[in-house]
């Protein structure tokens, strides 16, 4: 396949048009419109035979996509930040009704104060929404997985909504050199939708009915048990992307961790700039690895924990904070995977890129030795707040 230069956010669309969505419902906001401009611009030129529906908000934007879910429709949407925000109440609601929506969610900053770059703030407010829930970081594996997003929602034994995260402008506004698929490979690897349950008027019944007491806590159960049922589908549909592609992807990948004695951990994009000062560092005979973690939900405790064996100290890079809490939502969540391990390697947290503050590969040398002196003083539990001016 030969690469062409594409805006990432341009490339999402031409995936939603291969896997032939029925229906796209979106209300725009910076920075995910471009991904809905270019929809609705492929059904009005009649490449895209689906229907596009322009909502008045994000709220509606779910509430159609799970009108449209529950018929039987192939359903795609995408936001941001505080339409995510807007959006949430509904998000709850698809996951509960089993409903495989698949949004591109282009993270940026939750307001105030009012900013349009890019964090992870967003994401992590709606973190046990009961989504599956993956971190891209570029424009290539933002491409695969958004068919990938397709393949595991939709299988009958998962149907469960997907969310595609990519960093706002840093990945959306970005042209890359992209390989693109044939519309052999999509419908090879994308199935037709055969949904499990179906809104029909000759075949009435019930989805999201009033749950007393003594019956929600089972939906909850089951709900939960549907979602960490769905890794062994997400691991097989990784290994066909590659059968197809040449490119493997894991829930938790690796970079030079052989020997490491600290490694970064990173999500979303930051990884690709990670990998270059862990280059510099080795140059400089520092043991620094990098894992980064690309399966948020369901969590992949078992490859995590696998990868950090013989590591010593895990520098968590947030790019959230958890308000009143331990530092960073991520590091929090590997701290508690470790809780049980015979020798763990000690967690430090910083948290850095805020709402689209650059991070350069020397950003995270100084990060490194910041941590090996935390370790040193036995205070690695306190969070940072990287570069932060005074």
């Amino acid at each position: 396949m030969a690469r062409e230069g594409m805006e990432v956010s341009i490339a999402v669309s031409e995936a939603v048009k291969l896997c032939d969505a029925d229906v796209i419902a979106a209300y725009p906001i910076t920075p995910q419109t471009h991904i809905v401009e270019h929809l609705a611009d492929l059904v009005a030129d009649g490449e895209l035979d689906a229907e596009f529906i322009p909502v008045e908000s994000e709220h509606s934007a779910m509430s159609v996509c799970c009108g449209t879910a529950a018929v039987g429709a192939r359903t795609f949407t995408s936001t941001s930040s505080q339409g995510l925000a807007l959006m949430s109440e509904i998000m709850f609601i698809a996951a509960s009704l089993r409903l495989p929506v698949v949004m591109a969610l282009a993270n940026r900053s939750l307001s105030g104060p009012l900013s349009i770059w890019n964090d992870h703030s967003d994401v992590m407010s709606i973190r046990d929404c009961g989504w599956i829930q993956v971190f891209v970081e570029g424009g290539q594996d933002t491409l695969d997985h958004t068919f990938w997003a397709f393949r595991v929602g939709e299988d009958p034994s998962v149907s469960l909504p997907v969310a595609v995260n990519l960093d706002g402008f840093i990945l959306s506004h970005v042209i890359e050199p992209i390989e693109m698929w044939t519309p052999e490979m999509a419908k090879k690897y994308v199935p037709p939708f055969q949904p499990v349950n179906r809104l029909h008027p000759d075949h009435p019944t019930s989805m999201g009915a009033f749950a007393m007491p003594d019956i929600f806590t089972e939906a909850k159960m089951a709900q939960n048990d549907a979602l960490l049922k769905s890794k062994p589908v997400i691991l097989k549909a990784w290994d066909e992307l590659a059968q197809l592609t040449g490119r493997r992807y894991q829930p938790v990948e690796t970079y030079r961790t052989e020997g490491a004695k600290i490694a970064l951990v990173t999500m979303g994009s930051l990884g690709q700039t990670a990998q270059v000062a862990v280059d510099a560092m080795r140059e400089l005979g520092e043991a620094v690895g990098l894992l980064k973690l690309r399966l948020w939900r369901p969590f992949p405790f078992e490859e995590f924990r696998r990868a950090v064996e013989g590591i010593e100290t895990l520098l968590v890079v947030d790019r959230a904070i958890s308000f009143g809490g331990p530092g960073g939502p991520v590091a929090s969540e590997l701290r508690n995977a470790l809780y049980h391990q015979k020798k763990p390697p000690r967690v430090v947290n910083v948290i850095a890129g805020l709402a689209g503050r650059d991070v350069q590969p020397d950003d995270f040398e100084q990060m490194v030795e910041q941590a090996k002196a935390k370790v040193a003083q036995g205070k690695e539990d306190d969070y940072l707040i990287y570069g932060v001016r005074a």
